[in-house]
């Protein structure tokens, strides 16, 4: 175990080097450690190896650090602040989703149709695609300073996106499951399972918030904070432990703790605690990606067939339509109907799991299904993040908000 734990440390410093020479290029850093990641993962250089990733002590570290990462996105989810726009990112967040689901359902249909493959894989295909890995373009908003309506109306889409992106997966899912598999999966528990991560956020949050409240010290208030959070990721774990998918969202959990209780507590407090935190989300971020790069095998790219293909470029289709359509209804401004949907096309982390879901279910009484899953969005994880991250970088940039919260500080 000790030399596991070496491994990791040395895996993060080198990613952490990788990221500052790449962002010496002028990209974003999260390209090096994602390089970095594949380079040293168990398929290349085997440094960061299976044992280290497998092992139940570095599940429980990264999925703390989901938490953490989540302080991010929660914090900025100001209820002052988000009402005026909040009708507007709720539905850019639902046409954003719905497009995505529509184009790819749509356009695998086609082909499984023509190819006589079930039609129901193309559902699951769609479901897989709606998820949005929101680690990817907050980690360029963070590194390159990025701030304006695309960033602002990005960060809380980020929550909401994970949650309709699972609802709608696990509901597919669970009806196909009804239908073709022996494995039954209760459609009502899986609805469950999505909105539970939210609930444990808002009820630590909630009581978090009222003990910050009377915190006296910003010291005194972010070990208050931290002790709630970690009562958050505890209660989060014993409900996984119980479950035979170890399926709950940690980041939703740090997602929704720290919006309840940024709510309820004064901006100087909340900025100050922030300012401490702000260098242990940036480890946290690393180790993130880390966790998602280091299992992508690099020779996919080159076994990549033609659903690979189609994959990636109908899911983008779909999140860039989705998204501009969704900001056109609402009027949102010009950068955000023609920028944000690029923001929105990393996928890695949370299609991996979908896929792990999704062949565990097929498997059984369709393997030839499960295996067109599992070798397309594995490939499409290899070769979509590099590109989705360079091109999220681009869409802020494009919308000239790169360096901007620098400017405003």
């Amino acid at each position: 175990m000790l030399l596991d734990i070496v491994r990791l440390f040395v895996s993060i410093a080198i990613a952490f080097i990788c990221g500052k020479l790449v962002a010496k290029l002028k990209l974003p850093s999260i390209l090096g450690w994602l390089v970095a990641g594949i380079a040293i993962g168990p398929h290349a250089l085997d440094l960061l190896s299976s044992s280290v990733l497998d092992s139940a002590w570095f599940g429980a570290s990264e999925s703390l650090l989901e938490c953490i990462f989540g302080l991010m996105i929660g914090t900025e989810m100001i209820w002052k602040e988000m009402k005026k726009a909040g009708k507007q990112i709720v539905i850019t967040t639902i046409t954003e989703s719905l497009g995505t689901f529509m184009i790819v359902s749509l356009v695998f249909g086609i082909l499984f149709a023509v190819a006589d493959i079930p039609l129901y894989l193309a559902l699951i295909f769609a479901g897989i695609a709606l998820a949005t890995a929101p680690a990817p373009s907050l980690s360029v908003v963070s590194s390159l300073k990025a701030d304006g309506p695309v960033t602002r109306t990005l960060i809380p889409m980020a929550a909401l996106d994970d949650l309709f992106g699972a609802l709608v997966f696990f509901l597919v899912i669970a009806i196909t499951s009804a239908h073709i598999s022996s494995v039954d999966i209760p459609v009502t528990a899986m609805l469950f399972l999505v909105f539970l991560p939210v609930i444990i956020g808002l009820v630590t949050g909630f009581i978090g918030g009222k003990v910050l409240q009377h915190a006296k010290k910003i010291s005194s208030a972010v070990v208050l904070m931290l002790v709630f959070l970690l009562l958050s990721a505890a209660i989060g774990f014993v409900v996984n432990n119980m479950l035979t998918v170890p399926v709950l969202n940690f980041m939703l959990i740090g997602m929704s703790y720290s919006a309840v209780f940024a709510n309820m507590i004064d901006k100087d407090k909340l900025d100050g605690i922030m300012r401490i935190m702000n260098p242990v989300i940036g480890f946290a971020m690393i180790v993130v990606i880390l966790d998602l790069a280091a299992p992508l095998d690099y020779h996919l790219i080159f076994g990549a067939g033609f659903y690979t293909a189609v994959y990636i470029i109908s899911r983008a289709v779909g999140k860039y339509a989705g998204a501009w359509f969704g900001a056109t209804v609402t009027k949102a401004p010009r950068t955000v109907r023609r920028y944000l949907g690029f923001t929105l096309l990393p996928h890695s982390g949370v299609s991996l799991v979908f896929t792990g879901i999704a062949v565990s279910v097929l498997a059984p009484s369709a393997p030839e299904c499960a295996k067109i899953i599992q070798g397309t969005i594995a490939a499409a994880a290899v070769i979509n993040e590099i590109i989705a991250v360079f091109m999220a970088k681009k869409g802020f940039e494009w919308a000239g908000e790169l360096g901007k919260a620098e400017m405003e500080k």
